[in-house]
């Protein structure tokens, strides 16, 4: 994926982030994501930098839906956590 997808992408999944803030209480739900300070509007981070923060916010936004950890969005959430490990 070349980097403006990759921004684009990452700017789509702010979005999904936002909206679920609105619409249910998920207090410190996106610790993480915000911790590592890399938003869409930062085009000149690296492109690794932007998979990583996609990664974390997959995983978060995974978690906030999840039920359990055996749910098929806690798996999803692992994955993605793996892949970000890898980065």
């Amino acid at each position: 994926m070349q980097k403006e997808e990759l921004i684009q992408l990452h700017t789509l999944f702010v979005q999904i982030k936002e909206e679920i803030q609105k619409r249910m209480d998920v207090n410190g739900a996106f610790k993480e994501y915000e911790q590592l300070g890399v938003y869409p509007h930062h085009i000149h981070k690296s492109k690794n930098a932007h998979k990583k923060a996609i990664f974390i916010l997959g995983k978060e936004i995974a978690e906030v839906f999840s039920h359990n950890r055996l749910s098929s969005l806690a798996r999803i959430a692992q994955r993605l956590e793996r892949m970000e490990a890898k980065i």
